[in-house]
């Protein structure tokens, strides 16, 4: 039987307000990577996700940022490695204070990307991971793309879970297309799920040229505040269900 995981990133509420349906792809979902209070969040939304997670059984991850909150963490920011791991220390602080159990990692928007390439905004991710790790007393992954970021994690002896995403487009290097180009989204409940059981079952993904992108994903994303999050999520999971695939968190 083929077992995958099935992640959205949740917790993303802004001047209090939530930007996707939370109680709703708590539903359908394994593993939700909660904002931690740098591009989105508080400890209020912070403890209602918490609390969601244990209702549903979903595994929880913290989903740290650039100190973002005006771009959504999707600038890049071009700041000091000390500086990132002091606002990374302090975002999964304040996680686990409201009492998350933090089974992963995965960085937010520019920090996700830019990690890929920027050696020293890697180690600080690297670094502050693996201080949550030592606090706890138990490896904690990184869940994330392939780049300078697995490999400094695996030297570091941390875990590191490769991840795909259903919702976006890809390039043929396997980066996603930029949010400003065409293709970017996907929206498609039928597209999404159909590309959710190819990557289950071959783990490959089609790019905006046709060409076929080996993920070796082990976690599929549907983004909480894209239009249709909803749908698409349900179509997924429907998806994987129907074909006989477990959906199960790997933390």
């Amino acid at each position: 039987m083929a077992v995958i995981d099935l992640n959205a990133d949740l917790g993303e509420t802004f001047g209090g307000l939530p930007t996707a349906d939370d109680d709703a792809m708590f539903a359908l979902i394994s593993s939700a990577s909660i904002a931690c209070g740098g591009h989105a969040g508080d400890r209020a939304s912070m403890r209602a996700a918490v609390e969601r997670a244990a209702r549903t059984g979903v595994a929880i991850g913290a989903h740290p940022s650039y100190p973002d909150r005006a771009g959504f963490g999707r600038t890049p920011l071009a700041m000091s490695a000390a500086d990132l791991r002091r606002s990374l220390d302090d975002q999964l602080g304040t996680l686990a204070a409201v009492g998350a159990d933090i089974r992963y990692v995965k960085p937010h928007g520019a920090l996700y990307h830019a990690v890929r390439a920027d050696a020293a905004h890697a180690r600080a991710v690297v670094d502050a991971v693996a201080a949550l790790a030592a606090g706890l007393g138990r490896a904690v992954p990184i869940l994330g793309l392939d780049g300078v970021i697995a490999d400094d994690a695996s030297r570091a002896g941390i875990p590191f879970v490769r991840e795909a995403f259903l919702d976006r487009g890809y390039l043929p290097d396997g980066g996603l297309v930029p949010r400003s180009d065409p293709g970017a989204l996907l929206h498609d409940p039928d597209e999404v799920a159909a590309r959710a059981l190819r990557l289950a079952r071959v783990g490959v993904v089609e790019a905006v040229d046709g060409s076929l992108v080996a993920t070796g994903a082990a976690s599929l994303c549907v983004h909480g505040d894209s239009p249709g999050a909803v749908a698409m999520a349900r179509a997924v999971r429907a998806a994987l269900d129907a074909a006989g695939v477990d959906v199960v968190a790997p933390w």
